[in-house]
């Protein structure tokens, strides 16, 4: 990697981290949310071969206008037009419901673009994962299914996109909670 693209990848990071620094996940253990962020990344880099800086500084700003103070205007201020239309893609409106947000990710995942796929599909794996591993504690085993098949259907949307990725996703979805 180039050392300019090196030092805005470590600068995104630090940016994020501050961002979701009072934030812990949902987990038994109640782990920092910046592991988030940072295993797309891993994901991206070690297990799909993708080293894209916008990609990966995309993979860790995410959340942070979804769920922290961040505003637009600050990531395109701080990174550029180009990552926060890309951060923009895989941002839900919470002005919506939870129901209508969902759903419009279901329906808007095959006109994403090829970056912004490639975030969405390690977001998915990320959740799978810790769906499986370490859910949410009050979850039922119906809430955790339910979010297998939906995660599966915005997937679907995305398929053609990057094999790997998508086959590491499949891998992830065999481990859906059995009733």
């Amino acid at each position: 990697m180039e050392k300019p693209a090196l030092k805005q990848l470590i600068r995104t990071l630090a940016f994020a981290a501050r961002k979701h620094r009072d934030q812990r996940r949902k987990d038994v253990e109640a782990s920092p949310y910046i592991n988030h962020p940072i295993t797309l990344a891993d994901i991206l880099v070690n297990e799909g071969g993708v080293t894209d800086i916008e990609t990966l500084i995309t993979a860790l700003l995410h959340d942070t206008i979804e769920d922290t103070d961040t505003t637009v205007d600050e990531i395109e201020s701080e990174f550029g037009l180009v990552i926060a239309g890309l951060v923009m893609e895989v941002t839900d409106d919470n002005s919506l419901s939870k129901l209508e947000r969902k759903e419009l990710q279901i329906q808007h995942a095959p006109y994403l673009s090829k970056k912004a796929r490639l975030v969405k599909l390690a977001d998915k794996i990320a959740n799978l994962r810790d769906v499986y591993q370490s859910p949410p504690i009050e979850w039922s085993l119906q809430r955790k299914q339910a979010y297998f098949d939906w995660a599966k259907a915005v997937i679907d949307g995305l398929r053609g996109t990057h094999d790997d990725l998508e086959a590491i996703f499949d891998a992830a979805y065999k481990n859906r909670p059995k009733g």
